[in-house]
């Protein structure tokens, strides 16, 4: 049992950053930002979500030359993953990090979802939650709710499920092909997650996304709690330039969860990238620092 002196001792140490990664990615997705937190002596980390970086799936149909027959239908171990797996995992990387000093849980894009119900699950852990242009769930129960409101209504989500190869509902996960011959999966990449990126920068990007994310995230509950959430410090960091979580969306979560806590507004930072930022980018190191430095 952790005596007041300790507790007291473990909130005077510098905070270490957990970041959660987004879809059909893995930890490789933040490698810049925490080595350059790292170089500037903050302590960070990124988190692999189960199923993913070190333990993610690449169908043999995938592979070269693919077969995308087979693509369509090959099972994936993902398909038995649940956000309580994710959580599980998450809940894990803070209690250990804890034992070293206050805790700041970080989430971009759909890991979002997890940042919020880690919250829900152990707020007295953590220091604050950071959303980088995140989904942020208050009003509305999920993902795919939010999917449906006018806010969303110019997201360009489309021009990314054009690599769809089989129908999630049916294989368990969402299977994007990224390796795709198709010019205009390469487009819609570009469009709606890296509208600054060169060519050869998309090309890069689209080898490090994995193929395979469990179906079950946009559907599952993922609401922030008032009495548990609610009382972390929040920031959020708006992508101005974002085309898949649109800056209106991310206007929404962040004016629900302000209507949810009036006692506890967000931080709110704005930055003028787009969805997949990249977050070694000069000012979301900035926001980090900042925020590791307090």
């Amino acid at each position: 049992m952790t005596t007041d002196h300790e507790a007291e001792t473990t909130e005077r140490r510098p905070p270490t950053l957990v970041f959660v990664h987004g879809t059909n990615s893995s930890s490789a997705w933040g490698t810049g930002l925490i080595r350059e937190l790292t170089l500037r002596g903050h302590r960070a980390v990124m988190v692999d979500l189960p199923g993913h970086g070190d333990e993610a799936f690449y169908p043999r149909a995938y592979q070269a030359p693919q077969d995308l027959q087979a693509l369509a239908t090959e099972p994936s171990p993902l398909a038995e993953i649940t956000v309580d797996d994710y959580v599980e995992r998450v809940v894990d990387v803070v209690r250990r990090a804890r034992r070293h000093g206050p805790v700041i849980l970080a989430g971009a894009s759909q890991g979002g979802v997890t940042v919020s119900k880690v919250g829900n699950a152990i707020p007295d852990l953590l220091e604050r939650v950071v959303y980088v242009a995140a989904y942020c769930c208050v009003d509305l129960p999920n993902m795919a709710a939010y999917l449906a409101t006018p806010e969303n209504s110019d997201s360009l989500l489309p021009q990314v499920t054009q690599a769809l190869v089989a129908d999630p509902a049916i294989l368990g996960v969402t299977r994007l092909n990224w390796r795709s011959a198709d010019p205009g999966v390469f487009r819609g990449v570009k469009e709606a997650l890296a509208a600054d990126f060169t060519d050869e920068g998309v090309s890069r990007l689209l080898n490090m996304l994995e193929p395979d994310e469990t179906a079950t995230i946009p559907m599952a509950d993922a609401r922030g709690e008032a009495h548990t959430w609610g009382r972390i410090p929040r920031t959020y960091v708006r992508f101005t330039l974002d085309r898949l979580i649109p800056p209106a969306l991310q206007d929404r979560f962040i004016s629900e969860a302000d209507r949810l806590t009036p006692g506890n507004p967000t931080d709110v930072r704005s930055v003028a990238a787009p969805h997949v930022g990249p977050f070694d980018r000069p000012e979301v190191v900035k926001i980090f620092g900042e925020l590791l430095s307090r």
